[in-house]
């Protein structure tokens, strides 16, 4: 089973119609037992950091989001609250990466909205998939690269766009939004 977490973020119906396209059966839960019990884990989510984690912590879903030890992949809003701190809200997050998620510069080119690519790429996330592909983006904060960095953009400055820390997973970019890209990035961490 392919558990969702449900967490007052968006975007949690469109990993999961991803996921009914690559032939895959999933639920959307914030069910403890459901969570860590799942084969596979996706934290999504497009929301705010600050109000995303009070979600979090008042249903107990940060301590079990740390304990999973089975697959887990966090995508944009899910990585940076995966970091240490985010300066969205003044963030303490749930500190899986050794990252602080950061604003983008203030310019008239953020929010950092549509297809970028990526280079640097490591790892059995991105097997069959060559740097230099685009995945889509939709972000105004962004974690600093670290040496859990599995992949990185640069978008006004060079930042991570994936990472990995044993078995979590996480992509600053939507793979259920990336086509065929994101489609095997998807299938790549499903056969983990």
């Amino acid at each position: 089973m392919i558990a969702i977490i449900k967490y007052n973020a968006g975007n949690i119906s469109s990993v999961q119609n991803a996921l009914k396209r690559l032939g895959y059966e999933s639920v959307i839960t914030e069910d403890e037992n459901e969570i860590v019990n799942a084969d596979k884990v996706i934290f999504p989510g497009v929301g705010e950091a600050s109000s995303a984690m009070k979600y979090l912590k008042a249903r107990g879903l940060d301590k079990v989001i740390a304990s999973i030890k089975k697959p887990m992949l966090g995508i944009c809003l899910g990585l940076q609250l995966m970091c240490d701190k985010s300066e969205e809200g003044n963030t303490t997050c749930l500190g899986i990466f050794n990252a602080v998620v950061k604003k983008f510069p203030a310019t008239d080119k953020v929010p950092h909205m549509g297809w970028n690519n990526f280079s640097e790429i490591k790892g059995g996330l991105f097997n069959g998939i060559e740097a230099n592909n685009d995945m889509y983006f939709v972000h105004s904060y962004y974690a600093e690269i670290n040496h859990q960095t599995i992949a990185t953009t640069n978008y006004i400055l060079p930042f991570g766009a994936a990472m990995q820390k044993n078995n979590f997973f996480a992509v600053q970019f939507h793979p259920e939004k990336s086509a065929d890209i994101g489609e095997q990035l998807l299938k790549n961490f499903l056969a983990l």
